[in-house]
Formats: C-alpha cells, sequence, structure tokens
C-alpha cells in the first residue's frame, strides 16, 4: 500500500509543478490532477477490499460442492 502511497505524492508534486508553470486555469493542470484523483481512487477501493462470506469460503475449500455450481446461459 506505501507504493501507492508514494505514487500520489509524486504525482501531487508533479500536478504543483505543473499548474505553476501552465497556470491553474489549464487543461495541463486538470489532467495532472485528475492522475492525482484517480490514483487517490485505487488506493480507496484497495483499502476496501471485499470481504468473502460464508459461502464463497465454504466454495473455495469445496469447488466441487453441489452449493457451488455455476451455471452459464
Amino acid at each position: 500500500m506505501s507504493n501507492i502511497q508514494d505514487k500520489i505524492d509524486q504525482e501531487v508534486e508533479q500536478a504543483r509543478a505543473t499548474c505553476d508553470v501552465t497556470g491553474s486555469t489549464s487543461g495541463e493542470c486538470a489532467a495532472a490532477w485528475d492522475a492525482v484523483e484517480e490514483l487517490q481512487a485505487e488506493a480507496s477501493h484497495q483499502r476496501q477490499a471485499k470481504r468473502k462470506n460464508s459461502l464463497e469460503q465454504y466454495c473455495d475449500a469445496n469447488p466441487e460442492a453441489d452449493e457451488c455450481r455455476v451455471y452459464e446461459d
């Protein structure tokens, strides 16, 4: 997780530098902050990893069980 935080910190610094050079209303500045926002969203998704319910845990341990069959249309 610290790897993505390091990348976010780098992107924030780059976004600040870009906005200082091109102006805060430029397209380049907006794009740089969009990149920061996307990385922050990914970090949030990684922190909210979905926990498995009891059926999913059972099926991981017993994939051949009738309850774990998957039917495709």
